[in-house]
């Protein structure tokens, strides 16, 4: 490859985004142009450099991952996603497979198995980590979209997906507008739009609902 993939790191922990630093500097072909402690940051700087990838952790402050790869493929379409993290389960997966990445890969994995990601992404490949991606060539095989249409969660557009983790992580209106660059009184409007799709009305069932699905995570 001529030049050097341009990486952006999203992870909110220091130790792990200076390891994949190190570790990427012994690569003649990649370059790391910034890092991100939260989804914010990444969406500013993913705006700002306009990396080739960016490697990104699901389990963030203020944005997660999920909401992160949205707003970035909607901004920034050409910039490819990769996902690294501890977090192998399916609807996880299959989440962030639909909001647009080109890559899963688990944190348990060796440094080749990351080099092996961003080589594949940049030609324009999908990487899928060997151990998760039998379950989603099955679930793809078998076909499960009943199942997704009955899923609540998948109701939601983009956007309310976004606001319901901001609402259930306890920021005020006037702080997901802030973060969303959007008016407090168009979160109000979509939080009213998701009470109605999931049939909650409470900011405690919604906090409820974003627990059992996984889209916020209690950390024991």
């Amino acid at each position: 490859m001529p030049n050097k993939m341009r990486i952006l790191i999203a992870d909110d922990h220091a130790l792990v985004r200076e390891g994949i630093v190190a570790f990427l500097k012994l690569c003649d072909d990649v370059e790391v142009v910034g890092e991100a402690s939260d989804g914010i940051e990444a969406l500013e700087k993913a705006s700002k450099l306009h990396p080739d990838i960016i490697i990104m952790d699901v389990n963030m402050p203020k944005l997660g991952g999920l909401e992160t790869t949205i707003e970035v493929k909607r901004l920034h379409p050409d910039i490819k996603i990769l996902v690294l993290t501890q977090y192998e389960d399916k609807e996880y997966i299959m989440r962030f497979l639909k909001a647009g990445v080109s890559g899963y890969l688990l944190k348990k994995a060796v440094g080749s198995d990351l080099i092996t990601a961003l080589k594949a992404i940049g030609r324009g490949e999908v990487y899928l980590y060997s151990a998760i991606a039998s379950e989603v060539v099955s679930r793809y095989l078998h076909g499960d979209k009943a199942a997704d249409q009955e899923e609540p969660y998948e109701k939601l557009t983009e956007r309310e997906k976004q606001v319901l983790k901001l609402v259930a992580e306890g920021f005020t209106h006037k702080e997901v507008a802030d973060m969303l660059n959007i008016s407090a009184k168009t979160v109000i409007a979509h939080q009213t739009n998701i009470g109605e799709k999931l049939g909650i009305h409470n900011r405690a069932g919604l906090i409820k609902f974003a627990i059992q699905k996984g889209i916020i995570k209690i950390e024991a």
